[in-house]
C-alpha cells in the first residue's frame, strides 16, 4: 500500500511539473512526428515522398505506442489508421488533398461524436481516462464541451487554409535555407506550415489549459476511493 502511495504521489508531482502523462505526450508526439516528417521531405523530394514518409512515420509511432504501452492507445490507433488510409487514397489518386480533407473530416466527426455524447450524458475522456483521472461529472461535462468546440474549430480552419489557398503560388520569404530551397510555396506547402507551426501549439496550449482547469473538478480522496470500488456515497 505505501508503495502504491508512493508511485502515485510521484505521478501526482510528475504531472504538477509537466502538465501531460506519459500516454497523452506519446499521443502528441505521434501527431507531430508524421506531419513534421511530411513537412521536411515534401520540401526537399516532392509531395509524393512527403505522403510516403507521412504513412511510414504514422506507422512507426504506432508501433512505438505498442511497444510502450503494450496495448493500442484508442485515440492515436484511430488517427493513425485514419491517417494511412487517406494517405493511401493521395497516392492512388495522385491527389495531395486527400491528406488535408483527412484533418477536417476526422476533427469534425470527433466534434459531432463528443457533443453527441454530451448530450447523451456519456463522456468520452470519462470513459477513456476514468480509471487514471476522478473527476467530478461537471468536469467530464466541461471537458466534453471545451474538447468539441476546439475540434469543431479546427476543422472549420483546416478547410478555410485548404480552400483558401488551394490554388496559392507564394514566394518562400526562406528559399535560401536548404530545407525550405523551394522558390514558391504551393497551397499545400502553406496547409502544412499552418498545420505544424499554428495548429500544433495551439492544440497544446489547449490541453495544458484543459488539464489546469480540471483540477477545479477534482474528486476528493474518499470519492476517489468509493469511485474506485463502485460504491457511491
Amino acid at each position: 500500500m505505501a508503495t502504491e502511495f508512493g508511485k502515485t504521489n510521484k505521478a501526482a508531482q510528475s504531472r504538477g511539473r509537466f502538465p501531460f502523462t506519459a500516454e497523452q505526450t506519446l499521443n502528441i508526439a505521434s501527431e507531430m512526428g508524421p506531419i513534421f516528417t511530411m513537412f521536411v521531405v515534401n520540401f526537399v523530394w516532392g509531395v509524393e515522398a512527403g505522403v510516403i514518409a507521412l504513412i511510414v512515420a504514422t506507422v512507426v509511432a504506432l508501433v512505438a505506442s505498442l511497444i510502450v504501452f503494450r496495448r493500442p492507445p484508442m485515440m492515436p490507433f484511430i488517427a493513425g489508421g485514419v491517417s494511412i488510409v487517406f494517405g493511401g487514397l493521395a497516392l492512388y489518386t495522385g491527389d495531395a488533398n486527400w491528406v488535408q480533407i483527412k484533418v477536417t473530416i476526422f476533427n469534425a466527426l470527433v466534434a459531432l461524436l463528443l457533443f453527441v455524447g454530451m448530450m447523451r450524458r456519456k463522456y468520452f475522456f470519462e470513459f477513456v481516462f476514468g480509471k487514471t483521472f476522478h473527476y467530478t461529472t461537471e468536469g467530464w461535462a466541461a471537458l466534453t464541451r471545451n474538447a468539441a468546440l476546439f475540434f469543431l474549430v479546427t476543422a472549420i480552419a483546416n478547410e478555410a487554409v485548404r480552400l483558401g489557398f488551394a490554388s496559392a503560388s507564394i514566394p518562400c520569404p526562406l528559399s535560401w535555407l536548404w530545407l525550405l530551397r523551394k522558390p514558391l510555396l504551393s497551397g499545400l506547402d502553406i496547409w502544412m506550415i499552418f498545420k505544424l507551426f499554428l495548429v500544433m501549439p495551439l492544440t497544446g496550449v489547449f490541453f495544458v489549459w484543459q488539464v489546469r482547469a480540471m483540477r477545479d473538478y477534482r474528486l476528493p480522496e474518499p470519492a476517489q476511493k468509493r469511485d474506485q470500488t463502485g460504491v457511491r456515497g
